[in-house]
């Protein structure tokens, strides 16, 4: 069973993904916060794997409760829920350790497979939503791309040839069959490097990778 803390300000659209989640038959909403200040509470109390949280929350915005999750021990993976009418704070978001954001209108067979999705540790790389963001933010400064290239200079040739594929959104099982490698391989080589740019998933990738103008790159 997949354990999901809800966090909207707005009763109606808690009740509403409640419904859509538990309907599931292995999602179970463990809690519910209509502040940033209580899911900090709330993911300390009930430890839930999944957190759905509004970008936009009173009195603790949604990226400052992320940054207060992912200071706690074995955080839960968030997904930012966003209406696209504050793309910055969904970037920031991305930023911050999202495993990535989903549209309030999102389908509810969409909501399911994205939870069950990231509960199993695969990040949010919708080409219809994260491009959308990652385009909109496109326009790097000249420092911000050196920046982020010398960060990527700590990786293998190798890897960095998966991170590119990472970012341009496949998974593990097309990035195996274009480097000609088992996908045990590309799990390793993505392991290794996150863990060597101190990030935590795969959207933080995509992200330093389009910072580093190599988004487009293929091998």
């Amino acid at each position: 069973m997949i354990r999901v803390l809800i966090a909207d300000d707005e009763a109606l659209v808690r009740t509403g993904l409640r419904m859509i989640l538990e309907s599931a038959g292995d999602i179970a909403v463990v809690a519910e916060a209509q502040t940033g200040a209580e899911v900090v509470d709330a993911v300390a109390r009930h430890w839930p794997q999944v957190v759905l949280m509004d970008v936009r929350m009173p009195r603790m915005d949604g990226v400052t409760a992320l940054q207060h999750i992912n200071r706690s021990p074995n955080p839960p993976k968030v997904v930012m829920l966003t209406t696209f009418d504050r793309e910055e704070y969904v970037y920031g978001a991305l930023r911050a350790g999202a495993a990535g954001f989903l549209l309030k209108d999102t389908a509810p067979r969409d909501l399911i497979a994205a939870v069950r999705a990231v509960a199993e540790g695969s990040a949010m790389l919708s080409p219809t939503v994260t491009r959308r963001v990652l385009d909109a933010f496109a326009g790097q400064q000249a420092a911000d791309v050196r920046a982020a290239r010398e960060r990527l200079a700590v990786l293998t040739e190798r890897e960095r040839q998966v991170v590119r594929a990472v970012a341009r959104g496949l998974s593990n099982a097309e990035i195996a069959r274009e480097l000609g490698m088992t996908q045990t391989t590309v799990k390793t080589h993505v392991s290794r490097s996150l863990s060597k740019l101190g990030l935590t998933n795969r959207v933080q990738i995509a992200l330093l990778v389009r910072d580093a103008g190599e988004a487009g790159r293929a091998g």
